[in-house]
């Protein structure tokens, strides 16, 4: 079976050579671009990739716009900020010429985060659906945090991890956590999810706890303990603009008369 690899792209000239050279393999490169102004489209076209320009309409919708558009059945899809390992591509190809028994499959993600690989936290394995059928899944329409979903049966799970640099520093993993937790809060409140400041305290607490304590981020030393901090500081924020979106919501709603 043929495979098409997708990768959507926002200004990644840092990352898009590296990540395209992870999957030269493959029967087919597309890279979906939403107006990079950085060299990246000029960079994936040199390492011989199609390349598609749109509008960025969410991540969800892009991905799946690059999953229609490419020429084979078989997707792989893959961050820019993402490698795939030898051992994962070699997984890959093998499964494919025998032919696949399950219509997708999950990867193992590891970070490369404050000079070393994380095993440890809520960070790994991070399982992610990435391999798929088109006819069988889609990504499922998520603001943040999207994934694919298969429309029936059950994924099975490959053994070579996909590398993941997400980070360059602490200061862009703050402003990472700022951007997603904005998206993550409207989508809980579109939702009509709501919470309480008692909620924020103790949902923080509990994911310090099971970053630094159940998941092991002790064993990871100081970047351990930073990301399990970061991790609950993500869960506090993404609460606080919550409620903050309630309140909006309370003062703005219209009065009985």
């Amino acid at each position: 079976m043929r495979l098409t690899v997708t990768v959507i792209t926002f200004n990644e000239a840092a990352h898009i050579q590296d990540a395209l050279d992870s999957v030269a393999w493959a029967d087919e490169v597309l890279v979906v671009d939403s107006g990079s102004t950085d060299g990246t489209v000029d960079l994936a076209r040199a390492k011989g990739a199609r390349v598609v320009v749109r509008e960025w309409p969410g991540y969800s919708t892009q991905k799946n716009f690059a999953a229609a558009s490419a020429s084979h059945e078989w997707i792989l899809s893959v961050d820019a900020d993402e490698r795939v390992t030898p051992e994962l591509a070699a997984e890959v190809r093998e499964l494919l010429a025998k032919g696949p028994d399950a219509a997708g499959y999950r990867v193992r993600r590891v970070t490369h985060y404050l000079g070393r690989w994380i095993r440890t936290t809520d960070w790994y394995p991070d399982y992610q659906l990435r391999l798929y059928d088109r006819r069988a899944g889609a990504w499922n329409g998520r603001p943040i945090h999207e994934s694919v979903e298969l429309h029936e049966g059950e994924p099975s799970t490959l053994r070579g991890e996909l590398q993941h640099y997400a980070y360059r520093d602490i200061a862009h993993h703050l402003r990472t956590i700022d951007a997603y937790t904005t998206l993550a809060a409207d989508h809980s409140h579109e939702q009509g999810r709501r919470t309480s400041p008692v909620a924020m305290a103790l949902h923080a607490w509990f994911a310090f706890v099971r970053n630094y304590i159940l998941r092991g981020g002790f064993r990871d030393g100081g970047p351990g303990l930073i990301i399990s901090i970061l991790n609950s500081y993500y869960v506090f924020l993404k609460l606080a603009k919550l409620w903050e979106r309630q309140g909006r919501s309370r003062t703005s709603s219209p009065g009985p008369f």
